[in-house]
Formats: structure tokens, C-alpha cells, sequence
């Protein structure tokens, strides 16, 4: 499939770094990080632009290291760091494929990662390089949602691709409820009134404000992304 019949020509794909643990008990899972990288490649040899912001859930969260004792802020800046592990190993995993991908960071890490740099970013994205936004926003109690709903709004993405662990947003919890709805297509709206929590509800609102719709779907369906980027109604479309 060429480019020109391609539905979203520069996405931004949000991704948790649970993720990457796949259904192991490892930070890392080698076929679930090689899965996904291969989804990621897959839809941008089509001729997509491919940003991705990464969580570090998987490494250590701000809230779980709140609770054994260390400061909250401290605990979300270690929450960064891990972002930036993460975003170290999935460009390898990329890099491997032969597909070129920069790095950048929202906090300074010397001569690993550079700095976001927004221009440097849409040229890169331009030149066909995948790249990953690190670091969250740099600042603590802010979720990577919420950098996800920040970059994609910087970059000029068409869309905000949200990858979940369930087929997209239900009326319920899917797994505490066998009558939960799954919902094609919903309004902002609806999405921040009811608190459906398949997304921090402050980038809900960024993104409703600036227009960037967002597709919430399964990471672990085969060639998901591409039958997104294609335009095949896969998860929810929140717009």
C-alpha cells in the first residue's frame, strides 16, 4: 500500500512500559518488544510518520514508590529515568531492523539522549525516522499520558495511538464485568464526563481542546497498527 492511501500520514503512539513485560514478570519481554517493534516497522516502511512516547511502569512507578517510603517527586523522577531505559532498548530493537531511530528527553541526561528539540523532531519524523519521546514532560505528577497528548499536539500528529492491554474502551471494566460494552467510536466528551480511565483525563482534555483524536486499541493484536493506519475500525476512535 502506498503512502497517499495511507489514513493518517504522522502518528503519535503511546506506549506503556508494562508493554514491554509482554505477560512475564521481566521489565523486558525479548518477543513482545520484537512484536511490537515489528508492528511499529511494519507501518512505517508504509510510508507513515512514527513518533512514540514510552512509559516506565514496567521499571518503577512514582505512586508504588510513594508507598514504601520515598517522596512522591522523587519517586516520579525516577519514573522519568525509567522512560528513558525504556526508550534506550526499543530504539536497539529498532535500530536492528534497520530502520533508524533517534531518541529524545525532556531532562538532560549528558551524551545519552539529546534534548527534545521540536523542530529537530518534525525533521526527523520528515526524513522517515522513528522517534522516541522520553522523559514524560520532565515534570513530576504528570503521567506519560498526558506527554503522549503534549507531544502529538507539538508534532502535528493525525492521530494518538494509545495501546492498552484490552480492545479498546468499555462501558465497564471488561475484566470485572462480562456485560461490559465495548464502544466503537466516542465523543470526548462523553469519554471525560463518565471517566472512562483508559486514559489520564487531563490528556483527554488536551487533546479534545487541540482537536487530536485519539484510537485506543490492543497492542497484542496482530498487525493492529497497520489496520489502523489503513483505516479498518479497530478499538475506540475518541474524537
Amino acid at each position: 500500500m502506498t503512502s497517499h492511501a495511507l489514513k493518517y500520514k504522522r502518528v503519535l503512539l503511546k506506549l506503556s512500559g508494562e508493554a514491554l513485560s509482554g505477560k512475564t514478570t521481566q521489565a523486558l519481554d525479548p518477543i513482545m518488544l520484537s512484536a511490537i517493534v515489528g508492528e511499529i516497522i511494519e507501518v512505517a516502511n508504509l510510508g507513515v510518520q512514527v513518533g512514540i512516547v514510552i512509559g516506565g511502569g514496567n521499571l518503577f512507578r512514582g505512586a508504588a514508590l510513594e508507598k514504601i517510603g520515598i517522596d512522591r517527586i522523587t519517586g516520579d523522577q525516577i519514573g522519568m529515568l525509567a522512560t528513558i531505559i525504556n526508550a534506550l532498548a526499543l530504539r536497539d530493537a529498532i535500530e536492528q531492523h534497520n530502520k533508524c531511530a533517534k531518541i529524545m528527553s525532556s531532562i538532560p541526561v549528558g551524551s545519552i539522549v539529546p534534548l527534545f528539540e521540536r523542530y529537530k523532531a518534525i525533521r526527523y519524523l520528515k526524513k522517515g525516522y522513528v522517534v522516541i519521546f522520553a522523559g514524560g514532560t520532565g515534570n513530576p505528577l504528570v503521567s506519560t499520558d498526558s506527554a503522549a497528548s503534549l507531544r502529538g499536539i507539538e508534532i502535528g500528529a493525525d492521530l494518538l495511538l494509545k495501546a492498552t492491554h484490552v480492545d479498546g474502551i468499555f462501558s465497564t471494566d471488561p475484566r470485572k464485568d462480562k456485560h461490559a460494552i465495548l464502544y466503537s467510536q466516542l465523543s470526548y466528551q462523553k469519554a471525560l464526563d463518565e471517566e472512562l480511565g483508559i486514559m489520564d483525563l487531563a490528556a483527554f482534555s488536551q487533546c479534545r481542546d487541540y482537536n487530536l483524536p485519539i484510537q485506543v486499541f490492543n497492542i497484542q493484536s496482530k498487525n493492529i497498527l497497520r489496520d489502523i493506519i489503513q483505516g479498518k475500525n479497530s478499538g475506540t476512535l475518541v474524537s
